[in-house]
């Protein structure tokens, strides 16, 4: 589901916005407190992940690495959501995978995971209701989901006069010459049809279609850039070429709060845009065994609070954010108990659907 790329460096800046993380001396559970080690496959002596680069580090999965000490974990990265899906299309072999949840049903209509037994997995309780429901098709949970976090609009508060209160303020002539867009066609479909209130951006009417691309084709005069690396958009934010950016991450505002600058991560009135990521079991798992043992660990709640720690986002364990600072929780806005219900999180879309916003999206970058 990514519309740009993972930001993978474990961000230093982190360090002047938290406090430490209240985490249990022990690293993690013993073995032999998560149970006895099941048995597994016959030469299922490694398991194979296709993932995010980053997402490796030890710390998110030290209970696996204790109960497995002989099994090798293999990684394969890659950079969009489009290139992991025609991993596995083209018959890649791996035993779990990290896509985002926009595009969790097409590798479920095409026959690429296999249903996950929830049972089997005791941090299961815990998951946020809300998410594992983006992972559930025809009744069947396909998708454990992990991490997440928000997509909002960024200010510079003393360049502008009034901070924009909607999706829809990013339309106005104030901002003229001075606001960024991703350069993503999903992300730009998302923003549109919530600044219209159009209810289901990931199943549009022609009609529908019709207004969105008018509204695109609208906003071009605000518009200096289409942004693409996050770093880039905080030097523009930085330096002043950049007053507002529409659909950035947390930890872009971090960075720049840690850096000094003004700015305001904005809680639009039509909710936050939302990205969830999670794994899911491939259809031709070698290791199935294996691949429960690795969900149930980065489930745990530590593990979980590692990744916060880590890369400044959410995860699904309600328990995690026990541990978590409350600097973090607050952003989040997660003392609010309405909180995801007001969230606009990315939901599968058809491969037809995406291929057709594409196609428009061109359409609208290439206009004068």
């Amino acid at each position: 589901m990514r519309r740009h790329t993972k930001l993978y460096n474990r961000i230093a800046f982190v360090a002047a916005i938290w406090l430490a993380i209240v985490l249990p001396a022990a690293c993690g559970q013993p073995a032999a407190e998560m149970g006895a080690a099941p048995e597994t496959q016959a030469g299922a002596d490694s398991l194979t992940i296709l993932d995010w680069a980053g997402y490796d580090a030890p710390e998110f999965w030290t209970q696996f690495a204790q109960a497995y000490p002989d099994v090798e974990v293999d990684y394969t990265y890659f950079e969009q959501d489009a290139d992991a899906l025609a991993k596995l299309q083209s018959g890649f072999q791996v035993d779990l995978l990290h896509p985002c949840s926009s595009w969790w049903g097409l590798y479920v209509d095409a026959g690429l995971v296999q249903p996950i037994d929830t049972s089997r997995l005791k941090n299961w309780p815990d998951v946020v209701p809300e998410m594992a429901k983006l992972g559930e098709f025809d009744g069947q949970q396909y998708f454990v989901p992990w991490d997440w976090g928000y997509e909002s609009i960024l200010v510079r508060t003393d360049k502008v006069e009034e901070i924009p209160a909607s999706w829809a303020d990013l339309w106005d002539p104030a901002y003229a010459g001075r606001l960024s867009i991703p350069d993503s066609a999903e992300v730009a479909q998302v923003m549109a049809a919530v600044a219209l209130d159009i209810p289901n951006p990931w199943q549009t009417t022609p009609e529908e279609d019709a207004l969105i691309k008018q509204k695109l084709l609208d906003i071009k005069p605000n518009v200096l850039t289409y942004w693409t690396d996050a770093s880039e958009l905080s030097q523009m934010m930085a330096s002043g070429d950049v007053w507002v950016a529409a659909s950035v991450w947390t930890d872009t505002y971090s960075q720049l709060m840690a850096d000094g600058v003004p700015v305001e991560y904005v809680d639009p009135a039509e909710g936050r845009l939302g990205w969830v990521c999670g794994y899911g079991i491939s259809s031709n798992a070698q290791a199935p065994d294996l691949a429960y043992a690795y969900l149930d660990a980065i489930l745990d709640p530590e593990s979980s609070a590692n990744l916060s720690n880590q890369f400044y986002y959410g995860t699904s364990n309600r328990k995690a954010f026990e541990l978590a600072d409350p600097a973090l929780v607050s952003l989040f806005k997660l003392d609010q108990p309405d909180v995801l219900q007001q969230t606009v999180f990315y939901q599968t879309m058809s491969a037809e659907h995406r291929q057709k916003i594409t196609e428009m999206w061109d359409e609208v970058r290439l206009a004068p």
